[in-house]
């Protein structure tokens, strides 16, 4: 039997008055990239940002490896293995590729396995490597999200959220960045992927939710989901 890594139950997120989560379940076993699609405002980075401990939900349970996160404060939370790339990427514009990295790993004391991880970073977005010194700030775009994704790993994630990471990218790199994800999962970290691009998240995902304004509406694996005539009429462009 698959091993329950994530379990999200029954979470109810407020901003304000705003009810942006109404009683999302679901759940990601060990090893799964699992897919969360839906439009702007669905509440796709409403539930990773909650996942993280950065909302929280006055209902229901998160559940991460069998223990209660529901109420962990954020940095806990990092050093339980749960790491966010967040929409925007968020890199440090005004440091170092190298620098990013570092703080990246700020909950690893040991400096030379840093070292080590940095390499293996390095080794996977060669790009990065070519950049160590430049400013954050100074990368294109695609840099800026390889960025943002090894910085994320320098922590080393049993869960990785990745929150749009291909927005604003040229085709030709938006095809990099998630063949990048699957090399990711494939060394074994599981993956909650947030993203607009429907069709290429549900191609690489094992399972997918869709959000519909903060509610789940239909779960499924990503080849059903791909070829789900309601998702292709909503999401990917009725083809």
């Amino acid at each position: 039997m698959t091993a329950r890594l994530l379990d999200v139950n029954d979470i109810n997120v407020y901003y304000g008055a705003i009810h942006a989560l109404k009683g999302i379940t679901f759940h990601l076993d060990k090893g799964e990239v699992v897919a969360l699609i839906g439009a702007n405002g669905a509440g796709k980075s409403t539930t990773l940002n909650t996942i993280s401990g950065l909302l929280r939900s006055r209902t229901g349970g998160i559940h991460f490896q069998g223990a209660e996160i529901t109420q962990t404060l954020s940095e806990e939370i990092v050093r339980k293995g749960i790491i966010q790339s967040p929409e925007g990427r968020k890199i440090f514009a005004t440091l170092t590729v190298q620098e990013n990295l570092e703080l990246g790993a700020f909950t690893k004391p040991d400096k030379g396995q840093v070292l080590k991880d940095m390499d293996g970073v390095f080794q996977r977005f060669p790009r990065l490597a070519e950049r160590r010194s430049q400013l954050g700030g100074t990368l294109s775009g695609g840099e800026q999200q390889m960025l943002a994704i090894a910085r994320a790993l320098m922590s080393r994630p049993t869960l990785l959220l990745l929150d749009e990471p291909s927005m604003g990218l040229s085709p030709l790199l938006v095809e990099q960045i998630f063949n990048i994800i699957q090399d990711i999962n494939a060394t074994g970290t599981s993956i909650l992927l947030v993203e607009q691009n429907a069709q290429m998240a549900l191609s690489i995902a094992d399972r997918g939710y869709v959000l519909e304004t903060g509610k789940v509406v239909m779960e499924g694996s990503g080849h059903e989901l791909l070829h789900n005539p309601t998702v292709i009429e909503a999401y990917l462009g009725g083809h």
